[in-house]
């Protein structure tokens, strides 16, 4: 059995418990709202921890000896996790304009003069050999991101069409900052659309590395099976979870 047909098996077990419970729907949010804001920040280097993470967003609550950057990189990843998931249950399309307005959450009150901006610069990526494309290419590039977006939503298996999204996106680069955040945030958006839950990419060693890895060898060599199969498990791992809470 491929991946994805143990993906097709754990999501067609899940949709047969909807209407999920309402209690249970609650706790799982909640959780991976922490979970999902903690991890993402972290691979970008914020150093609040989980529980950190969780006292912040819960109680609204200052960590002291923390930057208070850290705090609105929680902060900011909370809101547009809610602004997400009411642009699934409003069934809004996916556009430029959500691009925008995820990054904009995620860098308000950090660097307001880019947030929800492309950048209008050269970036180099550290860590990396892929060389972004030069930024009078951004409007080019994204509006070919979202054409083959259109051309491929229903026809690829949701999870491969995520990460093919997300791959592509940091591929372009087209922010000055919060590059990662955002197409984390927008992968889960098309996860999310499809009835799955959110893909978590954690921060421990060993999975950064591999996310790291796997994206740099889809922007160097052009191999991005291994980043699909990344991020199918994060989908896999996601799915048994909800499993667990729900049966």
């Amino acid at each position: 059995m491929t991946r994805f047909q143990r993906i097709d098996q754990l999501k067609n077990e899940l949709d047969r418990y909807r209407p999920l419970p309402s209690a249970a729907v609650k706790n799982l949010q909640d959780v991976y709202r922490v979970e999902w804001t903690y991890n993402s920040n972290a691979i970008e280097g914020n150093t609040l921890s989980l529980v950190e993470t969780k006292v912040v967003i819960e109680e609204g609550l200052t960590i002291g000896g923390k930057k208070l950057q850290e705090h609105f990189e929680v902060i900011n990843h909370a809101e547009a996790i809610s602004f997400i998931e009411e642009h699934v249950r409003n069934n809004e399309a996916l556009t430029e304009r959500t691009v925008k307005d995820v990054h904009y959450l995620i860098l308000k009150n950090i660097d307001n003069e880019n947030a929800g901006k492309y950048r209008s610069i050269n970036v180099r990526i550290s860590g990396s050999e892929h060389a972004p494309p030069h930024f009078l290419r951004i409007n080019e590039e994204m509006a070919q991101l979202f054409t083959w977006y259109e051309q491929n939503k229903d026809e690829m298996h949701p999870v491969e069409l995520a990460a093919k999204f997300h791959f592509q996106f940091v591929y372009i680069h087209p922010f000055s900052d919060g590059n990662g955040r955002t197409t984390r945030l927008l992968m889960n958006l098309i996860l999310l659309s499809h009835g799955y839950p959110p893909a978590i990419v954690k921060a421990e060693d060993s999975q950064r590395l591999e996310y790291y890895k796997t994206l740099e060898m889809a922007s160097v060599k052009k191999e991005i099976d291994p980043f699909i199969d990344l991020i199918a498990g994060c989908v896999e791992d996601s799915l048994k979870n909800y499993l667990n809470v729900v049966k």
